[in-house]
């Protein structure tokens, strides 16, 4: 089931992807209006609604394209983000810092700040009173949907409400002038998240989906998650050793090859650049650049 995010003139509001249509709750709505709030009730919960508002009669229907859609969650904690999980992504990395490959024995581990996530067609600002150096990373975002502590790899997945394509937008020079990665991760717009969220039985296998990033329409990335080094259980167990993963929480799992910076000549996303994460299964998330006057 694929459960979006809507902006209305009423507030916000959940609905059920269905075809061309969104299928927004009746009187569901009145006890649950905002997606976070069904993502707390767990999949289960979510499931029975989702098949509720389709079926009630009472539900509005919206054309897709006529909806203006939000980032399916606004999580209340930072969004875990996993550096260098592709091995060809850290091999890239690694050499255009001069550094010798050698594959992570743990994961790298840094946060966004929910203040820079952005939905659909929402713009990406371009300030260079921030940065010059503004890069792409189509990733696997994985939505917590159970609670739990020093989680088992077996059962982790057990855990998972869903999935959806975040583009861990990148401020280079900010990453690097800084030992810590918060600041180059957490700039407006930084975190285009979407277009809605898959709840887990919908992806009978997370680690086999194809992975794209296209900018301008040209293929940057062009991978698979069956390349990630720490598949999502191993790292649902690791983050839930440190502290307790509640429903809701957003981790995005890692980036594979063809990032800007490591291109030769590097390649940055300028104003006007047109910017679609794709994962199979999923959808597309399509923003724009936008220069900030």
């Amino acid at each position: 089931m694929k459960l979006a995010s809507l902006l209305t003139e009423q507030g916000p509001h959940w609905g059920v992807v269905e075809g061309d249509e969104l299928v927004l709750p009746g009187t569901l709505a009145m006890s649950c209006r905002r997606l976070e709030h069904l993502v707390h009730r767990g999949p289960d919960v979510a499931r029975r609604w989702g098949d509720a508002v389709v079926a009630e009669a009472g539900s509005q229907r919206v054309e897709l394209p006529l909806a203006k859609l939000d980032a399916p969650l606004r999580p209340n904690r930072n969004v875990m983000c996993l550096g260098l999980n592709y091995a060809e992504h850290a091999r890239e990395s690694l050499a255009a810092s001069n550094k010798p490959f050698e594959l992570p024995e743990a994961p790298v581990v840094f946060t966004k700040s929910p203040s820079s996530i952005i939905g659909p067609g929402d713009l990406i600002p371009y300030d260079p009173r921030i940065s010059e150096k503004l890069d792409w990373e189509v990733e696997l975002g994985v939505v917590i949907g159970k609670e739990g502590a020093h989680i088992p790899e077996e059962r982790a997945l057990e855990h998972v409400f869903g999935y959806t394509v975040i583009n861990d937008v990148s401020a280079r020079d900010l990453q690097f002038r800084h030992k810590q990665f918060y600041l180059g991760k957490s700039i407006p717009g930084g975190c285009p998240m979407g277009p809605w969220l898959v709840t887990a039985d919908e992806i009978p296998d997370p680690h086999a989906l194809a992975v794209e990033c296209r900018v301008n329409g040209e293929p940057k990335q062009s991978s698979s998650t069956s390349d990630l080094i720490f598949g999502i259980p191993r790292i649902v167990h690791l983050l839930s050793r440190v502290h307790p993963l509640v429903p809701g929480d957003v981790i995005a799992t890692g980036t594979p090859e063809g990032v800007g910076f490591a291109r030769t000549p590097p390649q940055f996303l300028q104003p006007g650049d047109e910017v679609a994460c794709e994962i199979q299964g999923i959808g597309t998330i399509v923003n724009r650049v936008a220069q900030v006057t």
